[in-house]
């Protein structure tokens, strides 16, 4: 056996730890999907989305006091972005600009190696909140009461998931030192490029009758740019589209086998497949982790909207919420290899220097 893949030793810890994480992924998304679905979630993706997103992010739990910040910084932006959104509501140009303002500093945080899984939680809400509040007057403040009851949802099950699979053997071990960040070489460019992509999505939902329930192709857009560069490689962008394909893919046919044998334990099952096979992957310390993070947002994302769909789109069919997850892909694909600025295929990032 090769000594990278041995059991025992440095290497076999850091094996283990992976896959306890990735169970903890897998656990989370399940419990919290299936639970969101039986009490009657309107998002029941959400909860499960932003619980990934905080396990894929760190291998420890968040505390209390960084959970309480975090929760008090979303719903404070979506409060800010529901209100611009209510005001300017008549005032479209001057909506989209502040938007853009929003989206820009999400993707230079992101850009210099800030702010981490809470990036993509942002990007969320600055999505979700404008779109539900001028599209579906109807929701009043029901907008922000789903973001509280998703982001809140997620913190729960992440602490669920670290309580019933803790790390084992690390109890009193000194913590890890946390992975580098990185820092894209030109992080104005590709900040104001996925600025320029996002919003004129996002544009495109509002302004546009057929796609005004089409909620998922943003958010959709905004995990791949939260993913690998595709102006890296063709190699990259291949891989990327792939690997979120096959996340369709199976959510395509786990919604099938689940219009089979509706159940809430079928959807566990399968929710669960899908977090151990993209979740698992996710947890390895590799430069793949991330896409297959996004594999399993897309998958999330389409088996979400097709078992409890978004507000106001019931009349859809499945396979439309799969044509605006098609649409999604290869519209960031399109433009990331159009409009992203050019990295060194030697160095597709820089490491930001640590402190001494």
């Amino acid at each position: 056996m090769p000594a990278s893949l041995h059991p025992s030793g440095a290497n076999g810890a850091d094996v283990d730890r992976a896959r306890r994480k990735g169970l903890r992924i897998a656990l989370a998304v399940s419990v919290g999907f299936t639970w969101a679905v039986a009490s009657g979630a309107v998002i029941p993706f959400l909860g499960p989305l932003f619980a990934a997103q905080l396990l894929i992010g760190s291998a420890r739990p968040l505390s209390v006091a960084k959970a309480i910040a975090m929760v008090a910084i979303v719903i404070a932006a979506g409060v800010v972005l529901q209100a611009l959104a209510a005001v300017t509501a008549g005032k479209p140009m001057v909506l989209l600009l502040l938007l853009g303002l929003f989206y820009f500093v999400c993707f230079h945080a992101q850009a210099t190696g800030k702010g981490g899984a809470a990036i993509f939680l942002m990007l969320v809400v600055g999505i979700m909140v404008p779109l539900l509040t001028v599209l579906h007057p109807d929701l009043g403040s029901s907008a922000l009461a789903i973001l509280a009851h998703g982001i809140g949802s997620g913190i729960v099950l992440m602490w669920l998931a670290h309580a019933l699979v803790p790390d084992r053997g690390t109890v009193n071990a000194a913590p890890e030192a946390p992975e580098a960040p990185f820092v894209h070489p030109h992080p104005i460019l590709r900040a104001a490029a996925d600025t320029i992509i996002l919003l004129m999505i996002v544009t495109v939902c509002l302004t546009k009758d057929e796609w005004a329930t089409a909620m998922v192709i943003p958010i959709t857009v905004a995990s791949l740019q939260t993913q690998l560069d595709v102006s890296a490689g063709a190699r990259a962008s291949i891989g990327l589209v792939l690997v979120n394909l096959i996340g369709g893919i199976a959510a395509s046919l786990a919604f099938v086998l689940l219009q089979i044998r509706p159940s809430l334990l079928s959807m566990f099952v399968l929710v669960l497949l899908a977090g151990l096979v993209f979740g698992g992957r996710a947890a390895l310390s590799s430069t793949a982790a991330k896409v297959h993070a996004g594999a399993l947002t897309t998958f999330l994302l389409i088996f979400g909207a097709g078992v409890s769909p978004l507000p106001g789109t019931a009349a859809e069919s499945f396979s439309t919420r799969i044509g605006y997850i098609a649409v999604a892909i290869s519209y960031a694909m399109l433009l990331g290899t159009l409009l992203w600025p050019r990295t060194s295929p030697a160095s597709p990032s820089l490491p930001i220097a640590r402190g001494t």
